[in-house]
């Protein structure tokens, strides 16, 4: 491998000839060699599309020679279309508040813009990471700003359309199973009866609630600090480069994010990253939960529930023949799973901040978007290959309300509770059914009993 030597405060760092990264992203490769995780392309893409607003804030203010304005806007596009990916580089796990990926796609951008305009990689008289593509900002507030930026648009386009999938799987389900009576459960012990389409009503609300609950929490990121450069004073950037950077940032992006009314608070907090991880725990809890019933209730064939009788993926042992896991929704509660633990990072991470800066940025943007990729993935397979096949084994359901002790509770209004009890209890003992020992005990006549304890009138 050749390379070519770049000069910063610390002395001189080889750089690989071919890199559009120049010398911080080579010492961050050197410092942070972590986990090999990078940041999420669309946080790449997001940074660009930022750079390129600031750029062009600061042609319109007379800052940034036009020239070197146009190549950074050039170079700015062709990353958010994908461009340059392998070129940032930088570990998740890094400097404090995302210094190094900044600095990695000031060093891109000013590689590409000096290409654009003639030059040799690390001609930084052409084109500078710091004087030119940095102009008018700070790792500070366009780190944070491209948080904002990055999960707002990754939850919005996919995880909400994920859930709003899922959510209408599970009504579907609910409309064809609504005919079907059966057991309910309370503390895993029989209750009284319910319909298999009112419980998969319910699985559906519980999304829609969770999706509610993530649409209303991003709406906090539209607010970001850009402008705020180092610690919320603004300083090096003008006011009039603060609203055109915002106003071509929402060109770019097609959205409508404004500027901070507190910019000294948002950058010393983030409180909206942590509104939204919780969103998105609640979320997790609530797909969780669904996918815990499914597994119970799918649970047998012959030594479980065997309610449900859901879609076969793949086979279920290396030792078993023939055996078939409920392997979906345990993809789901592992995904689940890593959402919470992602959330306690943050939470760490959000509360730990100190004075003007809270510094782990980076490790908050990470999981935030790791959190909602995963959560996006699991909801679509879980509807695709999991909820949109399941089937109601109407055999062993009808078998087991024919059983249930729990329609005593029916008899309570003519008979009281006591009673009742007494009734279920006799049911019980005796292995008979409660219109059986109603009967015996002369409670009532048997077209009379027939009504009451019918199971499709109690639901």
């Amino acid at each position: 491998m050749r390379y070519r030597y770049e000069k910063d405060v610390l002395g001189k760092v080889k750089v690989p000839v071919d890199a559009y990264y120049g010398s911080e992203t080579q010492r961050a490769l050197e410092n942070f060699n972590i986990s090999s995780i990078h940041m999420d392309a669309l946080f790449i893409e997001s940074y660009a599309a930022l750079k390129m607003a600031c750029a062009k804030a600061n042609m319109h203010t007379g800052k940034l020679d036009k020239k070197i304005g146009e190549a950074i806007v050039e170079s700015c596009r062709m990353i958010m279309n994908g461009g340059l990916r392998d070129q940032f580089v930088t570990d998740v796990f890094q400097a404090g508040a995302g210094t190094s990926t900044n600095m990695n796609v000031n060093e891109v951008i000013a590689n590409l813009s000096i290409e654009k305009l003639g030059g040799r990689r690390g001609n930084y008289k052409i084109v500078h990471p710091n004087d030119h593509v940095n102009m008018s900002q700070s790792t500070n507030d366009t780190f944070h700003t491209v948080i904002h930026i990055s999960v707002y648009k990754k939850i919005k386009k996919e995880l909400i359309m994920s859930l709003d999938r899922l959510e209408r799987s599970l009504m579907k389900k609910s409309y064809e199973f609504n005919g079907i009576t059966k057991v309910g459960r309370t503390h895993l012990q029989d209750a009284v009866p319910i319909t298999a389409g009112q419980e998969f009503y319910g699985y559906s609300g519980a999304i829609l609630k969770a999706r509610e609950n993530v649409e209303s929490a991003i709406k906090l990121l539209i607010e970001v600090p850009l402008g705020g450069t180092a610690v919320g004073t603004g300083i090096n950037a003008t006011p009039e480069y603060q609203k055109l950077a915002i106003k071509e940032l929402n060109t770019i992006t097609g959205e409508r994010f404004r500027r901070s009314k507190n910019t000294f608070g948002m950058m010393q907090n983030q409180l909206e990253e942590s509104a939204v991880s919780d969103a998105l725990k609640g979320a997790a809890i609530t797909l969780g939960k669904i996918a815990n019933d499914v597994r119970l209730l799918a649970s047998g064939p012959t030594a479980g529930i065997n309610e449900l009788v859901i879609p076969a993926v793949q086979p279920g042992s290396s030792i078993m023949p023939g055996k078939i896991n409920p392997s979906i929704a345990e993809m789901v509660n592992m995904v689940v799973f890593q959402v919470l633990g992602s959330s306690r990072t943050i939470d760490e991470a959000a509360h730990a901040g100190q004075l003007e800066l809270n510094v782990f940025m980076p490790v908050i943007a990470y999981n935030l978007l790791f959190s909602a990729s995963i959560l996006s993935r699991a909801a679509d397979v879980f509807s695709q290959k999991c909820i949109n096949g399941i089937k109601i084994n109407e055999s062993t359901v009808h078998k087991m309300l024919s059983a249930n002790l729990s329609i005593a509770t029916a008899l309570t209004p003519y008979i009281g509770y006591a009673k009742a009890a007494e009734i279920a209890r006799i049911a019980y003992t005796k292995n008979k059914s409660i219109k059986e020992v109603c009967l015996e005990m002369k409670i009532m006549e048997e077209a009379e009993l027939d009504k009451i304890l019918d199971p499709s009138l109690m639901v």
